[in-house]
């Protein structure tokens, strides 16, 4: 569940499955721990939802970021993975281990909960808001804890004790249509992704966004506790998104589908043309 590229992003960018001098860099990896008990896993959307959030706000959580005297706690670690090829690992704890990688410095974040009927506009709980599921559901909100990178070698203990299988979820029903008014995250319909693989995707489309949204744009989302919608766009929809000169996502190729595949195009309001 690792690194991705744009399409259309420079020779250097740290989104190319090509090689590039910065596969020459130590490596990093952003470790992201998705929730699953046994008795009442989150749902598929609610998990991809959530990881997507995880990453921008860790991104523009004030410890990620400046520069010199004045830079966060994560700066550092976030520059150097930003200067490599950008790589995310989610892994799943349940029961005790997910309270001892809530040890570890990082930001969880939470989900809308099973709530196939809710408009894709409602609310964006994050850092650690908790919203009520739908009564009688017997799916769990998704929580996803992020944290600072780390070298792709050198990951904590608590973390590397974690399974990165069996992230399989489901959704109970079918979710409601995306809101265009919101940035969507639209997963290619030609591929079969794990929940997890799906998630790392997701995040890789946010950050794209992230990266090409101007400052004031980021500032207004961020705000608003981003929004956002993650849906898998039909046929038809996915070969206009992929000529629409948004944000792609193509994969590495180091795990589940081959390298060079395009997994996710990031349809924010203020990108589209």
């Amino acid at each position: 569940m690792s690194s991705e590229s744009n399409e259309s992003a420079p020779a250097e960018s740290p989104f190319r499955h090509e090689s590039t001098a910065r596969d020459e860099a130590p490596q990093y990896v952003l470790p992201l721990v998705v929730r699953i008990e046994k008795a009442a896993p989150p749902t598929r959307t609610d998990a991809l939802e959530t990881a997507a959030r995880a990453v921008l706000t860790l991104l523009s959580d004030e410890r990620a970021l400046g520069e010199g005297e004045i830079e966060g706690e994560w700066a550092q670690a976030v520059r150097n993975w930003q200067d490599a090829r950008i790589r995310k690992v989610v892994r799943r704890a349940r029961g005790a281990e997910w309270r001892r990688a809530c040890t570890l410095p990082g930001i969880t974040v939470t989900g809308r909960g099973p709530l196939a009927q809710a408009p894709a506009s409602d609310g964006a709980p994050v850092a650690d808001g908790t919203p009520t599921p739908e009564a009688g559901a017997s799916s769990s909100v998704a929580e996803v804890r992020v944290f600072p990178p780390v070298p792709l070698d050198g990951w904590p203990k608590e973390l590397a004790k974690l399974q990165v299988s069996g992230t399989d979820l489901d959704d109970p029903a079918p979710p409601p249509p995306a809101d265009p008014a919101h940035p969507v995250l639209w997963l290619s319909p030609d591929l079969d992704m794990s929940a997890g693989k799906a998630m790392a995707q997701a995040g890789h489309g946010a950050q794209l966004a992230w990266w090409e949204l101007p400052e004031t744009d980021r500032a207004s989302w961020r705000d608003a506790g981003f929004p956002l919608s993650v849906r898998t766009a039909d046929p038809a929809h996915w070969r206009q998104l992929t000529t629409a000169g948004l944000p792609v996502v193509r994969d590495a190729g180091f795990t589940e589908i081959a390298a060079g595949s395009c997994t996710v195009v990031a349809d924010h309001p203020s990108l589209r043309r």
